[in-house]
Protein backbone atom coordinates (compact mmCIF):
# COMPACT_ATOMS: atom_id res chain seq x y z
CA UNK A 1 0.00 0.00 0.00
CA UNK A 2 1.18 3.35 -1.08
CA UNK A 3 0.73 6.82 1.01
CA UNK A 4 -1.60 7.75 -1.20
CA UNK A 5 -3.92 4.55 -0.68
CA UNK A 6 -3.00 5.36 3.09
CA UNK A 7 -4.63 8.74 2.88
CA UNK A 8 -7.62 7.60 1.03
CA UNK A 9 -8.71 5.38 2.95
CA UNK A 10 -7.26 6.08 6.45
CA UNK A 11 -11.28 7.85 7.10
CA UNK A 12 -13.04 4.46 5.68
CA UNK A 13 -11.19 2.43 8.29
CA UNK A 14 -11.02 5.30 11.44
CA UNK A 15 -14.87 4.53 11.28
CA UNK A 16 -14.58 0.78 10.59
CA UNK A 17 -12.24 0.96 13.69
CA UNK A 18 -14.63 3.30 15.97
CA UNK A 19 -17.71 1.19 15.11
CA UNK A 20 -16.57 -2.29 15.40
CA UNK A 21 -13.43 -1.77 18.20
CA UNK A 22 -11.60 -4.38 16.35
CA UNK A 23 -9.07 -4.93 19.09
CA UNK A 24 -10.05 -7.82 21.43
CA UNK A 25 -11.17 -7.42 24.68
CA UNK A 26 -7.74 -8.57 26.94
CA UNK A 27 -8.31 -11.88 28.26
CA UNK A 28 -7.65 -11.62 32.35
CA UNK A 29 -7.12 -8.24 32.06
CA UNK A 30 -3.35 -8.81 30.19
CA UNK A 31 -2.97 -6.86 27.59
CA UNK A 32 -2.26 -8.96 24.04
CA UNK A 33 0.63 -7.40 22.13
CA UNK A 34 2.64 -8.22 18.80
CA UNK A 35 5.79 -6.13 18.46
CA UNK A 36 7.19 -4.99 14.72
CA UNK A 37 10.73 -5.30 14.56
CA UNK A 38 12.65 -7.89 17.49
CA UNK A 39 16.07 -6.97 16.49
CA UNK A 40 17.84 -3.67 17.51
CA UNK A 41 15.57 -1.84 19.85
CA UNK A 42 13.44 -3.91 19.71
CA UNK A 43 15.13 -6.39 22.29
CA UNK A 44 14.91 -3.78 25.25
CA UNK A 45 11.27 -3.14 23.91
CA UNK A 46 10.51 -6.98 24.91
CA UNK A 47 12.80 -7.17 27.95
CA UNK A 48 10.95 -4.14 29.06
CA UNK A 49 7.23 -5.47 28.59
CA UNK A 50 8.58 -8.61 29.74
CA UNK A 51 8.47 -7.65 33.28
CA UNK A 52 5.17 -6.11 33.40
CA UNK A 53 2.67 -8.72 34.91
CA UNK A 54 -0.26 -7.59 32.40
CA UNK A 55 1.27 -7.76 29.32
CA UNK A 56 1.45 -11.09 26.55
CA UNK A 57 3.46 -10.58 23.49
CA UNK A 58 1.86 -13.03 21.07
CA UNK A 59 3.68 -12.25 18.10
CA UNK A 60 6.60 -11.40 16.58
CA UNK A 61 7.14 -10.06 13.03
CA UNK A 62 11.07 -9.19 11.57
CA UNK A 63 12.38 -9.25 8.00
CA UNK A 64 15.65 -11.27 9.23
CA UNK A 65 14.97 -14.28 10.79
CA UNK A 66 18.22 -13.95 12.34
CA UNK A 67 16.25 -11.64 14.98
CA UNK A 68 14.13 -14.33 15.96
CA UNK A 69 16.35 -16.58 18.57
CA UNK A 70 17.01 -13.85 20.95
CA UNK A 71 13.30 -12.81 20.77
CA UNK A 72 12.14 -16.47 21.21
CA UNK A 73 14.38 -16.56 24.18
CA UNK A 74 12.18 -13.66 26.14
CA UNK A 75 8.79 -14.90 24.51
CA UNK A 76 8.50 -18.65 23.53
CA UNK A 77 5.80 -19.31 21.55
CA UNK A 78 4.88 -16.39 19.95
CA UNK A 79 4.01 -16.63 16.91
CA UNK A 80 6.05 -15.34 13.37
CA UNK A 81 5.76 -13.07 10.99
CA UNK A 82 7.97 -11.82 8.37
CA UNK A 83 5.32 -8.83 7.04
CA UNK A 84 4.08 -6.81 9.65
CA UNK A 85 0.48 -6.66 6.70
CA UNK A 86 0.24 -10.48 7.37
CA UNK A 87 0.19 -10.26 10.79
CA UNK A 88 -2.16 -8.11 11.19
CA UNK A 89 -4.64 -9.64 8.95
CA UNK A 90 -4.03 -13.23 10.43
CA UNK A 91 -3.56 -11.89 14.30
CA UNK A 92 -6.44 -9.17 13.86
CA UNK A 93 -8.76 -10.58 17.18
CA UNK A 94 -6.16 -11.95 18.68
CA UNK A 95 -4.10 -8.80 19.92
CA UNK A 96 -5.04 -5.67 21.35
CA UNK A 97 -1.63 -3.31 20.77
CA UNK A 98 1.59 -3.25 18.59
CA UNK A 99 5.03 -1.82 19.57
CA UNK A 100 6.76 -0.62 16.80
CA UNK A 101 10.29 -0.66 17.00
CA UNK A 102 11.66 -0.94 13.15
CA UNK A 103 14.02 1.40 11.49
CA UNK A 104 12.84 4.88 11.11
CA UNK A 105 11.41 4.78 7.56
CA UNK A 106 8.95 2.24 8.50
CA UNK A 107 7.71 3.61 11.79
CA UNK A 108 4.50 5.55 10.23
CA UNK A 109 3.43 3.12 7.72
CA UNK A 110 3.08 0.02 10.23
CA UNK A 111 1.63 2.35 13.12
CA UNK A 112 -1.01 3.64 10.64
CA UNK A 113 -1.68 0.04 9.58
CA UNK A 114 -1.64 -1.12 13.58
CA UNK A 115 -4.10 2.04 14.01
CA UNK A 116 -6.17 2.07 10.96
CA UNK A 117 -7.26 -1.89 12.11
CA UNK A 118 -8.12 -0.57 15.55
CA UNK A 119 -4.92 -0.88 17.23
CA UNK A 120 -3.21 0.98 20.45
CA UNK A 121 0.54 1.89 19.43
CA UNK A 122 4.02 2.46 20.96
CA UNK A 123 6.31 3.49 18.73
CA UNK A 124 10.30 3.73 18.98
CA UNK A 125 11.56 7.62 18.57
CA UNK A 126 11.41 8.94 16.01
CA UNK A 127 7.90 8.91 15.72
CA UNK A 128 8.31 8.99 11.97
CA UNK A 129 10.83 9.61 9.25
CA UNK A 130 9.32 12.82 8.17
CA UNK A 131 7.35 15.76 8.67
CA UNK A 132 4.22 15.07 7.04
CA UNK A 133 4.55 11.04 8.41
CA UNK A 134 4.63 12.95 12.14
CA UNK A 135 1.42 15.11 11.33
CA UNK A 136 -0.55 12.38 9.93
CA UNK A 137 -0.06 9.93 12.81
CA UNK A 138 -1.34 12.35 15.14
CA UNK A 139 -4.12 13.47 13.71
CA UNK A 140 -5.12 9.92 13.13
CA UNK A 141 -4.42 8.72 16.46
CA UNK A 142 -6.66 11.89 18.04
CA UNK A 143 -9.58 11.03 15.47
CA UNK A 144 -9.21 7.51 16.55
CA UNK A 145 -8.79 8.10 20.27
CA UNK A 146 -6.68 4.96 20.74
CA UNK A 147 -3.89 5.15 23.38
CA UNK A 148 -0.39 5.61 21.66
CA UNK A 149 2.92 6.12 22.92
CA UNK A 150 6.51 7.57 21.77
CA UNK A 151 9.47 5.28 22.51
CA UNK A 152 11.21 8.10 24.72
CA UNK A 153 11.41 6.26 27.97
CA UNK A 154 13.93 8.69 29.75
CA UNK A 155 11.01 11.45 29.73
CA UNK A 156 9.83 9.40 32.51
CA UNK A 157 13.04 9.00 34.41
CA UNK A 158 13.22 10.90 37.85
CA UNK A 159 16.12 13.46 36.29
CA UNK A 160 13.84 14.88 33.49
CA UNK A 161 10.98 15.03 35.77
CA UNK A 162 12.84 16.95 37.98
CA UNK A 163 13.63 19.24 35.56
CA UNK A 164 10.60 19.85 34.08
CA UNK A 165 9.49 20.81 37.80
CA UNK A 166 12.43 22.91 37.98
CA UNK A 167 12.13 25.38 34.93
CA UNK A 168 7.84 25.62 35.58
CA UNK A 169 8.36 26.88 38.65
CA UNK A 170 10.59 29.67 37.82
CA UNK A 171 13.96 28.40 38.73
CA UNK A 172 15.71 30.30 36.60
CA UNK A 173 13.56 32.71 35.51
CA UNK A 174 12.42 32.83 31.71
CA UNK A 175 14.44 31.51 29.33
CA UNK A 176 16.08 32.95 26.63
CA UNK A 177 18.52 30.30 25.07
CA UNK A 178 18.52 26.61 24.83
CA UNK A 179 21.21 24.40 23.73
CA UNK A 180 21.10 21.20 22.90
CA UNK A 181 23.17 18.49 21.68
CA UNK A 182 24.87 15.03 20.76
CA UNK A 183 28.83 14.11 19.75
CA UNK A 184 27.10 10.84 18.03
CA UNK A 185 27.93 11.05 14.07
CA UNK A 186 25.14 9.32 13.09
CA UNK A 187 26.11 10.29 9.30
CA UNK A 188 28.19 10.11 6.70
CA UNK A 189 30.31 12.48 4.38
CA UNK A 190 31.83 9.33 2.04
CA UNK A 191 28.98 6.96 1.46
CA UNK A 192 27.61 6.97 -2.20
CA UNK A 193 24.54 5.32 -3.56
CA UNK A 194 25.43 1.41 -3.98
CA UNK A 195 25.82 0.39 -8.05
CA UNK A 196 27.31 -3.11 -7.55
CA UNK A 197 25.01 -5.11 -5.56
CA UNK A 198 25.93 -7.72 -2.83
CA UNK A 199 24.34 -11.01 -2.32
CA UNK A 200 21.70 -10.74 -0.34
CA UNK A 201 21.62 -13.06 2.86
CA UNK A 202 19.35 -15.87 2.87
CA UNK A 203 17.83 -14.99 6.05
CA UNK A 204 16.88 -11.57 4.48
CA UNK A 205 13.81 -10.54 2.87
CA UNK A 206 15.36 -7.64 0.92
CA UNK A 207 12.14 -5.94 -0.30
CA UNK A 208 10.36 -6.17 2.64
CA UNK A 209 12.96 -4.45 4.56
CA UNK A 210 13.15 -2.07 1.91
CA UNK A 211 9.32 -1.44 2.49
CA UNK A 212 8.00 1.93 1.74
CA UNK A 213 11.64 3.72 0.37
CA UNK A 214 12.83 3.66 -2.84
CA UNK A 215 14.44 0.75 -3.98
CA UNK A 216 17.93 0.25 -3.86
CA UNK A 217 20.68 -2.58 -4.40
CA UNK A 218 21.61 -5.04 -1.27
CA UNK A 219 25.46 -3.36 -0.11
CA UNK A 220 26.65 -5.35 2.64
CA UNK A 221 27.50 -2.71 5.79
CA UNK A 222 25.50 0.51 4.02
CA UNK A 223 22.13 -0.33 5.35
CA UNK A 224 21.48 -3.19 7.48
CA UNK A 225 21.12 -3.68 10.56
CA UNK A 226 22.44 -0.31 11.65
CA UNK A 227 24.05 1.92 9.17
CA UNK A 228 20.51 2.96 7.96
CA UNK A 229 20.39 5.52 10.89
CA UNK A 230 22.91 7.72 8.69
CA UNK A 231 21.29 7.47 5.13
CA UNK A 232 18.31 10.31 4.13
CA UNK A 233 15.90 7.50 2.72
CA UNK A 234 15.95 5.38 6.05
CA UNK A 235 17.19 7.27 9.01
CA UNK A 236 17.10 10.82 10.44
CA UNK A 237 20.75 11.38 11.51
CA UNK A 238 21.75 12.16 15.26
CA UNK A 239 19.80 15.48 14.91
CA UNK A 240 16.39 13.41 14.27
CA UNK A 241 17.30 10.17 16.42
CA UNK A 242 18.84 11.27 19.62
CA UNK A 243 17.80 14.61 19.23
CA UNK A 244 14.28 13.45 20.06
CA UNK A 245 15.65 12.13 23.75
CA UNK A 246 17.88 15.56 24.49
CA UNK A 247 15.06 17.71 22.89
CA UNK A 248 12.86 16.66 24.71
CA UNK A 249 12.72 18.16 28.13
CA UNK A 250 13.62 21.66 27.35
CA UNK A 251 10.68 21.37 24.71
CA UNK A 252 8.10 20.01 26.73
CA UNK A 253 9.42 21.93 29.99
CA UNK A 254 8.99 25.46 27.82
CA UNK A 255 5.54 24.02 26.61
CA UNK A 256 6.82 24.92 22.83
CA UNK A 257 5.24 24.26 20.03
CA UNK A 258 6.13 24.89 16.17
CA UNK A 259 9.74 26.48 15.28
CA UNK A 260 9.09 29.66 13.57
CA UNK A 261 12.19 29.27 11.08
CA UNK A 262 15.34 27.00 11.10
CA UNK A 263 18.95 27.19 9.94
CA UNK A 264 21.84 24.44 9.67
CA UNK A 265 25.17 24.61 9.26
CA UNK A 266 26.77 21.46 7.42
CA UNK A 267 28.66 20.36 4.73
CA UNK A 268 26.50 20.63 1.11
CA UNK A 269 24.28 17.84 0.57
CA UNK A 270 25.18 14.69 -1.37
CA UNK A 271 21.85 13.11 -1.98
CA UNK A 272 22.20 9.69 -0.24
CA UNK A 273 23.45 10.41 3.47
CA UNK A 274 23.21 12.70 6.49
CA UNK A 275 26.31 15.02 6.97
CA UNK A 276 28.81 13.38 10.03
CA UNK A 277 28.40 17.09 11.60
CA UNK A 278 25.61 19.44 12.00
CA UNK A 279 24.92 22.44 13.50
CA UNK A 280 21.10 24.38 13.35
CA UNK A 281 19.48 26.93 15.48
CA UNK A 282 15.99 27.22 15.44
CA UNK A 283 13.41 30.45 16.05
CA UNK A 284 10.29 29.32 18.32
CA UNK A 285 7.10 31.56 19.29
CA UNK A 286 7.36 32.70 23.09
CA UNK A 287 5.66 30.83 25.73
CA UNK A 288 4.64 31.55 29.41
CA UNK A 289 8.21 29.85 30.20
CA UNK A 290 10.55 32.28 28.08
CA UNK A 291 11.84 35.29 27.07
CA UNK A 292 10.37 37.11 24.15
CA UNK A 293 12.58 35.71 21.92
CA UNK A 294 13.68 32.00 22.15
CA UNK A 295 17.02 31.12 20.39
CA UNK A 296 17.60 27.42 20.72
CA UNK A 297 20.82 25.63 18.66
CA UNK A 298 21.63 22.02 18.38
CA UNK A 299 24.91 20.31 17.80
CA UNK A 300 26.31 17.24 16.78
CA UNK A 301 29.37 15.16 15.78
CA UNK A 302 32.29 17.23 16.21
CA UNK A 303 29.66 20.22 16.95
CA UNK A 304 28.48 18.47 20.14
CA UNK A 305 29.57 19.37 22.91
CA UNK A 306 30.29 22.58 22.01
CA UNK A 307 33.73 23.73 23.89
CA UNK A 308 31.56 27.06 25.38
CA UNK A 309 28.72 29.09 24.78
CA UNK A 310 28.38 32.59 25.85
CA UNK A 311 26.81 33.32 29.46
CA UNK A 312 27.88 29.86 30.57
CA UNK A 313 30.68 30.04 32.83
CA UNK A 314 31.61 26.47 34.30
CA UNK A 315 33.26 26.55 37.48
CA UNK A 316 37.26 25.76 37.29
CA UNK A 317 37.89 22.05 35.83
CA UNK A 318 34.36 21.31 34.88
CA UNK A 319 33.47 21.14 31.22
CA UNK A 320 29.99 20.04 29.40
CA UNK A 321 29.06 16.57 28.87
CA UNK A 322 28.92 14.73 25.69
CA UNK A 323 25.73 15.14 25.70
CA UNK A 324 23.13 16.85 27.52
CA UNK A 325 21.48 20.33 27.66
CA UNK A 326 21.68 23.99 28.99
CA UNK A 327 18.82 26.39 29.52
CA UNK A 328 19.86 29.93 29.87
CA UNK A 329 17.38 32.24 32.27
CA UNK A 330 17.02 35.59 33.76
CA UNK A 331 18.48 34.06 37.01
CA UNK A 332 20.46 31.62 36.42
CA UNK A 333 21.98 28.74 34.05
CA UNK A 334 20.28 24.93 34.20
CA UNK A 335 22.90 22.26 32.85
CA UNK A 336 21.06 18.74 31.92
CA UNK A 337 23.30 16.48 31.55
CA UNK A 338 21.91 13.20 28.82
CA UNK A 339 20.55 10.89 31.42
CA UNK A 340 21.57 12.30 34.82
CA UNK A 341 20.32 14.87 37.35
CA UNK A 342 20.82 18.63 36.55
CA UNK A 343 23.02 20.98 37.82
CA UNK A 344 22.70 25.18 38.12
CA UNK A 345 24.90 28.21 37.72
CA UNK A 346 25.20 29.72 40.32
CA UNK A 347 25.97 26.23 42.07
CA UNK A 348 23.92 27.11 44.85
CA UNK A 349 20.47 28.16 42.81
CA UNK A 350 19.36 24.69 42.58
CA UNK A 351 19.68 24.18 46.68
CA UNK A 352 17.57 27.00 46.84
CA UNK A 353 14.49 25.48 46.19
CA UNK A 354 12.90 22.25 47.41
CA UNK A 355 13.48 18.86 45.10
CA UNK A 356 10.36 18.83 43.36
CA UNK A 357 8.57 15.33 44.62
CA UNK A 358 8.08 13.09 41.37
CA UNK A 359 8.51 9.33 41.15
CA UNK A 360 10.19 7.35 37.98
CA UNK A 361 7.59 6.35 35.65
CA UNK A 362 7.53 2.84 33.79
CA UNK A 363 7.40 4.21 30.50
CA UNK A 364 6.31 0.91 29.16
CA UNK A 365 4.17 -0.21 31.89
CA UNK A 366 2.54 3.22 31.64
CA UNK A 367 1.26 2.32 28.15
CA UNK A 368 0.05 -0.56 29.17
CA UNK A 369 -1.96 0.23 32.09
CA UNK A 370 -3.63 3.31 29.55
CA UNK A 371 -4.04 0.44 27.52
CA UNK A 372 -6.20 -1.22 29.67
CA UNK A 373 -7.84 1.83 30.44
CA UNK A 374 -6.36 3.07 33.59
CA UNK A 375 -4.88 6.18 33.38
CA UNK A 376 -3.02 7.82 30.05
CA UNK A 377 0.42 8.18 28.59
CA UNK A 378 2.91 11.00 29.12
CA UNK A 379 4.63 10.51 25.20
CA UNK A 380 1.15 9.87 23.31
CA UNK A 381 1.22 10.84 19.51
CA UNK A 382 -0.31 13.78 20.14
CA UNK A 383 2.88 15.41 21.92
CA UNK A 384 5.82 12.90 19.92
CA UNK A 385 4.38 13.95 16.63
CA UNK A 386 4.58 18.10 17.00
CA UNK A 387 8.39 17.69 18.98
CA UNK A 388 9.56 14.90 15.86
CA UNK A 389 8.38 18.11 13.45
CA UNK A 390 9.87 20.58 15.13
CA UNK A 391 13.23 18.17 14.81
CA UNK A 392 12.86 17.38 11.46
CA UNK A 393 12.39 20.55 9.86
CA UNK A 394 16.17 20.91 10.96
CA UNK A 395 16.58 17.81 9.20
CA UNK A 396 15.31 19.15 6.10
CA UNK A 397 17.44 22.31 6.84
CA UNK A 398 20.98 20.50 6.51
CA UNK A 399 20.01 19.75 2.13
CA UNK A 400 19.95 23.85 2.47
CA UNK A 401 23.15 24.97 4.31
CA UNK A 402 23.26 28.34 5.44
CA UNK A 403 19.80 29.30 4.27
CA UNK A 404 16.92 30.42 6.84
CA UNK A 405 14.22 28.10 6.12
CA UNK A 406 10.69 29.94 7.20
CA UNK A 407 8.06 27.63 8.57
CA UNK A 408 4.67 27.73 8.05
CA UNK A 409 3.17 24.84 10.31
CA UNK A 410 -0.77 25.21 9.75
CA UNK A 411 0.04 25.12 5.51
CA UNK A 412 3.01 22.27 6.65
CA UNK A 413 5.25 24.10 4.36
CA UNK A 414 8.36 25.91 4.08
CA UNK A 415 7.26 29.35 2.75
CA UNK A 416 10.60 30.98 1.47
CA UNK A 417 12.04 27.90 -0.40
CA UNK A 418 9.84 26.74 -2.64
CA UNK A 419 12.32 23.23 -3.24
CA UNK A 420 12.16 22.50 0.56
CA UNK A 421 8.97 21.54 0.38
CA UNK A 422 9.75 18.45 -1.52
CA UNK A 423 11.43 17.19 1.40
CA UNK A 424 8.62 17.62 3.95
CA UNK A 425 6.83 14.14 2.93
CA UNK A 426 7.50 11.65 -0.06
CA UNK A 427 5.35 9.39 -1.47
CA UNK A 428 5.19 5.45 -0.45
CA UNK A 429 7.11 2.68 -3.41
CA UNK A 430 4.35 0.11 -3.42
CA UNK A 431 6.16 -3.36 -2.26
Amino acid sequence: MNRRSFIKTSGACAAFSILTGSASAAPNGRLQVAVVGVGGRGLPNLKALAILPNVDVVALCDVDSNMFPEADAIYPGARHFRDYRVLLEKMDKKIDAVLVATPDHMHAPISMAAMQAGKHVYCEKPLAHNVRENRELRQASEKLGLVTQMGIQRSSGIAYLMVVEYIRSGLIGKVSEVHVWSNKDWGSDELVKPTVADPIPETLNWNLWLGVAPRYKFKEGVFHPENWRKLLDFGTGTLGDMGVHIFDTPYRALGLTAPKWARATCREPNGFSHPSKVKVEYGFPATRYTAKELRWTWYDGAYGAPASIEGVKLPEGKSLPDQGAVLIGENGVLIVPHGSGPMTLPEDLIRSVPRPEVEAIDHHGEWVNACLGDGKTRSPFSYGGPLCEALQLGVIAARFPGEQLEWDPKALKVSNIRQANRFIGREYREF
